[in-house]
């Protein structure tokens, strides 16, 4: 059995441009807990007041898996156990379980500490053991251990005698530089689990690119307790990805330490993190992302269709992830067949639909348009050309206005011209915040009246990308927009040399996606 340890929400935000408030913290441990992560720190109550308010709110959650746990250092050297703040601040949030870090390198005790080696050995036992008295179970974090095994193994062994002897639960060996290899670590590991007789954990650090890597290896060597944060955020480079080493431990290890149905939800938590974070969903990350299992390349996609082992390493269903066929101007008929074959099974790639959905692609890409994000412009091209569909109202046509005032202020006014479904011409005028917003004020204006929902239809994000960086400020533009429902989300694509146009025409694909989706209407 290896044992999580998530610090997302102490070492996480650390990481540049992470802040997570006290809501946000409660949500996290919902759904980490939800998850079956086994322990999860949630902050450094000794260092800030908004820790000393989450650990008493904490209190009040019902948990089923994770245990709560406050993170502090070992004593201050001027302070005596029962006199130390820190160590008070840990006792305070009255969790059964703490976890101290304290040095094992020489060089952090008598350069930062400004102490000696035997009394950094004292600070770390006499810590622990004063916690354990005080009816605490520890988990010691040795801070800079294979830092210091390399520069003297023998007194980074001797720092682990110290935390076990006060009591410690379990120790676990950091990589807080990040820059250590992987048989560096297993050996460091190896050595640490021969010369004592309690769990051995592992905390690393990304700085090298060996986070995930010497994690694992960590629990190859023996380690049966992981430390690390989701989407491995952390200061510096980060810490290691819990997202990509459950997954790796759980199937590719085979140590069963989540059921089916949890590991199911680890794509769900990665991307909840994320959104409460407020950074944008790292796509490429393993198992989690977007991308983590998209085809492309007409060759990739083929072989998919054959049989899935040929380019998954795993079921994508496995962690709650899905395959996802792209459509590229790589991509072959194959590819196509692949992405459209459950909504139209009865069509192979010579089909006269097939060829021409394949010739319009590569026109279309040709042009400066990518459908492998904008998948509800795909559907839309696809549905017209296999069943002949018909737009629900026609656009005419729009104008855009937008004035500067001498106070700086700004005013947006667009105008479009739609035919209705009954084919009545209809011209509106609106406001916006922006030329983006006054146009789907108006068509709004146009069109709700015939279709009530798209009154659900909300902007989600929106996304310009310049094509040819070449031509200035004449590049084409490629504008993606996000709209959602509250049920569903959805992506559609415009390319224009004016971006007002582009927005427009992708604009026009949103509110005609969620038509087609829904299929029925009121006049």
């Amino acid at each position: 059995m290896v044992e999580f340890y998530d610090t997302t929400l102490r070492d996480g935000s650390q990481a540049e441009g992470v802040s997570f408030s006290v809501e946000d913290k409660l949500i996290i441990i919902e759904a980490l807990d939800k998850l079956g992560i086994h322990y999860i720190e949630g902050g450094y109550p000794g260092s800030n007041p908004k820790d000393i308010e989450f650990f008493k709110r904490a209190k009040n959650l019902t948990l089923k898996t994770a245990k709560v746990v406050p993170f502090g250092s070992t004593r201050y050297p001027a302070f005596t156990p029962e006199d130390d703040p820190n160590l008070s601040a840990l006792l305070d949030t009255g969790t059964r379980i703490v976890t101290i870090f304290g040095k094992s390198w020489q060089l952090h005790a008598t350069e930062v500490l400004r102490v000696s080696a035997e009394e950094n050995l004292e600070l770390i036992e006499s810590s622990v053991r004063y916690l354990v008295e005080n009816g605490r179970e520890v988990i010691y974090d040795a801070e800079h251990f294979f830092d210091g095994y390399t520069d003297d193994p023998d007194y980074a062994i001797e720092t682990l005698h110290a935390a076990a002897s006060g009591g410690a639960n379990c120790i676990v060996l950091c990589d807080t530089n990040g820059g250590r290899l992987p048989l560096e670590i297993q050996e460091g590991v190896k050595t640490a689990i021969s010369a004592l007789a309690l769990p051995i954990g592992i905390h690393a650090h990304n700085d090298a690119g060996m986070g995930a890597a010497n994690s694992v290896l960590a629990v190859q060597a023996g380690a049966n307790h992981i430390q690390g944060t989701f989407n491995g955020y952390g200061e510096r480079c980060g810490n290691a990805n819990l997202a990509s080493i459950i997954p790796t431990i759980q199937l590719k290890l085979g140590i069963e330490c989540l059921t089916e149905s949890q590991l199911q939800e680890i794509t769900t938590v990665s991307r909840i993190i994320s959104e409460l974070a407020n950074l944008p969903h790292d796509e490429r990350q393993p198992y989690v992302g977007r991308s983590a299992f998209a085809h492309k390349g007409g060759l990739h996609t083929d072989a998919i269709r054959k049989n899935r082992l040929t380019y998954e390493h795993i079921e994508p269903e496995k962690v709650g992830n899905t395959q996802r066929i792209l459509v590229s101007d790589q991509a072959g008929r194959g590819t196509i067949m692949k992405k459209i074959e459950k909504e139209y099974p009865n069509y192979d790639k010579n089909s006269p639909q097939v060829l021409e959905l394949f010739n319009q692609l590569k026109k279309a890409e040709n042009e400066g348009y990518q459908y492998e994000a904008a998948e509800a412009s795909f559907e839309l091209l696809t549905h017209k050309i296999f069943n002949g569909y018909e737009p629900f109202f026609e656009h005419l046509g729009f104008r855009v206005i937008i004035e500067k005032f001498s106070d700086h202020t700004m005013r947006s006014e667009a105008t479009v011209k739609v035919t209705t479904p009954d084919g009545e011409d209809i011209h509106t005028a609106a406001d916006g915040d922006g030329p983006v917003n006054a146009l789907d004020t108006a068509l709004r204006k146009a069109l709700e009246l015939y279709y009530l929902e798209l009154r659900t239809v909300r902007l989600i994000d929106y996304k310009v990308r310049v094509l040819d960086t070449k031509a200035g400020t004449g590049s084409k533009v490629r504008v993606l927009i996000e709209a959602g429902d509250g049920q569903i989300s959805w992506r559609t694509v415009g390319v224009s040399e004016n971006i007002i146009s582009a927005s427009y025409d992708a604009l026009i694909e949103s509110f005609e996606y969620k038509l087609y989706k829904d299929k029925n209407f009121i006049k």
